[in-house]
């Protein structure tokens, strides 16, 4: 066999069983095995083998001293001529390699873009959910800081003014400040103290509250409006105007790691026939953005109420 029919039988067999490859690929299980219709799909699939087992005989019939013909014998001296039945049966196998092969690609990826689009699908439905959770967030601070407010105008009180301006200094921050996904733990401990604040100046200066912040504040980031809902929940539900018990919060920071810790004297006349939603929402969100990097310890006692949250920045 000259170089020039090897290659010439190389290039025409190989661009057969690419075809067939493709051809399987790309319009038989799209139209019958991606749609269930499985005795259709195997019947075209055998009818095609055998055409193209056909087709190749014929090709090789073109070419017979280097296709159906091997030397057989004592030393190699005898030509055999290979029957139609055999090399029929050869072409069969080699056939049914490239139509495995195309298969198995076809479900790879398949397979990988599946999963691309349920990720995709599960991070659209997390993103959705914690927008969701955080719209809730803005109305239900709003709605307790009104009321706060609405109590002192109710009073005439002259501190009325100056919870209107730190009311209007925290709603700067939800709104400006929190649309990332995470903010400079500084200006979130900064939110808490002007809301701490403002119900200072809503109980007349007369709210006990020992706030304390340990480490050091470089560039640590943390997800805005997370840890709000433990306050709101200590004045809501606690006794704030009690100087022997003051509520008492502390903070300590490292560049990795923040531990916050609350506790508050429990007021029993002072619930919430509704439910609130502050807690609910975080603990949902810590699920969401700090999956396996958190503890959340809540002891609800009988005249106190304690939350320590370890959360990993």
């Amino acid at each position: 066999m000259s170089t020039q029919s090897m290659l010439v039988i190389i290039v025409l067999f190989g661009a057969i069983n690419i075809s067939l490859f493709y051809l399987n690929y790309l319009f038989f299980i799209p139209q019958f095995l991606n749609k269930k219709r499985y005795g259709a799909y195997i019947f075209i699939v055998i009818v095609t083998m055998v055409i193209y087992g056909v087709g190749k005989y014929g090709i090789g019939l073109l070419f017979k001293q280097d296709v159906l013909t091997h030397m057989a014998g004592p030393n190699e001296t005898k030509r055999v001529v290979i029957g139609f039945w055999s090399y029929f049966t050869s072409t069969l196998f080699n056939s049914g390699i490239f139509i495995c092969l195309s298969v198995l690609l076809k479900f790879s990826v398949d397979w990988f873009l599946n999963e691309r689009i349920q990720r995709d699908l599960e991070n659209q439905r997390l993103t959705a959910e914690l927008a969701f959770l955080k719209s809730q967030i803005n109305p239900h601070f709003l709605f307790n800081s009104l009321n706060s407010i609405y109590s002192l105008a109710y009073q005439h009180s002259e501190n009325t003014p100056g919870a209107i301006l730190k009311l209007s200094e925290i709603m700067r921050y939800m709104l400006y400040e929190c649309n990332d996904n995470k903010v400079d733990l500084s200006k979130e401990l900064q939110y808490l103290q002007n809301y701490i604040d403002l119900q200072k100046i809503r109980f007349g200066n007369n709210a006990y509250i020992d706030f304390k912040v340990d480490g050091e504040i470089t560039d640590q980031q943390i997800v805005p409006l997370l840890l709000i809902a433990f306050i709101e929940n200590a004045f809501k539900h606690g006794i704030a105007n009690d100087s022997l018990s003051p509520i008492t919060l502390f903070v300590n920071v490292n560049q990795q790691h923040l531990q916050f810790y609350i506790r508050n004297k429990k007021h029993r006349n002072n619930r919430d026939p509704l439910g609130g939603i502050g807690l609910n929402n975080v603990k949902r969100r810590l699920d969401l953005l700090y999956p396996g990097k958190y503890n959340l310890d809540i002891r609800d006692e009988t005249d106190t109420y304690t939350c320590e949250l370890s959360l990993v920045l």
